[in-house]
């Protein structure tokens, strides 16, 4: 385990936990960051594509402690309460298209998807015009409360997180702008996207860790260790605060992130390749 290693183990989980639940695409920042840190290619390539997948764990816990309480009431009133039960389906609803789209994809995702930065940089620029669009659309909203969307509105978020198949669409920034797209209030489009968060990302680990085992070693083991601890930190800060900033400002400083990105990554790729 070396220092740079180490480096860069913090450096993307820092980027990991800051970008994940917000819509700005954490697997686009991921992507151009192993790039910039010249770890994007050679023969530590794919340790490093499956290290940005494995500390996503660290972000999902964070969602679970940030809203321990009110997942812990869902689970205890699963045997007598209607309610958490149909809470609970709206998340497996919203789950199914990604998890089916997922499976049937994942070598194209990771093989061609992921190996194409001039793309990520493009489908960021064209995220932001659509996020700042759905944010500027002034719209009456039907839907307040993230636990208690109907199913056919689960669903329909689902779909749209399907479109994050493509690195830099965001999956929150698929989830919450079809939130917003059936009038749904932006506190509870971004608190729906949180908890979609956990059963979507932790499949991701479970087939990406599943599938590089035995690739892993002890070394291995211990920056993946230190990403994920920086990630759950990072994304900590960021599920506490992001629902009071998006009600404060909305989504357009996201818009305006994800565009300057774009075309840094851009300029990036016409001058240095």
């Amino acid at each position: 385990m070396s220092v740079q290693s180490i480096f860069d183990a913090v450096v993307l989980g820092i980027i990991e936990g800051i970008t994940e639940f917000i819509p700005v695409s954490s697997t686009a920042h991921l992507l151009l960051s192993t790039d910039l840190l010249g770890i994007g290619s050679g023969r530590d390539k794919a340790f490093w594509d499956t290290f940005n997948v494995l500390i996503q764990l660290g972000a999902i816990l964070a969602v679970v402690y940030a809203y321990f309480g009110r997942l812990w009431g869902v689970l205890l009133g699963l045997p007598r309460d209607p309610a958490a039960r149909r809470f609970v389906l709206s998340i497996v609803v919203a789950f199914l298209p990604a998890a089916v789209v997922g499976l049937l994809l994942h070598d194209f995702i990771k093989n061609v998807l992921f190996n194409s930065p001039a793309l990520i940089c493009v489908v960021l620029i064209v995220g932001g015009v659509a996020l700042a669009a759905l944010d500027w659309l002034d719209t009456e909203t039907h839907h307040e409360d993230a636990m208690h969307f109907p199913l056919w509105l689960a669903f329909v978020i689902g779909l749209f997180q399907c479109l994050a198949i493509v690195p830099g669409v965001s999956r929150s920034g698929a989830t919450i702008a079809g939130a917003l797209l059936m009038k749904c209030d932006k506190k509870a489009a971004a608190e729906f996207s949180f908890f979609l968060a956990i059963p979507t990302m932790l499949g991701a680990f479970v087939l990406d860790f599943y599938e590089n085992r035995a690739a892993l070693t002890g070394g291995d083991i211990g920056i993946v260790a230190i990403g994920f601890v920086v990630s759950f930190v990072a994304a900590l800060f960021v599920v506490k605060t992001l629902v009071g900033f998006v009600t404060r400002h909305g989504f357009t400083p996201f818009a305006w992130w994800r565009a300057v990105v774009g075309v840094a990554g851009l300029i990036g790729l016409w001058l240095w390749g």
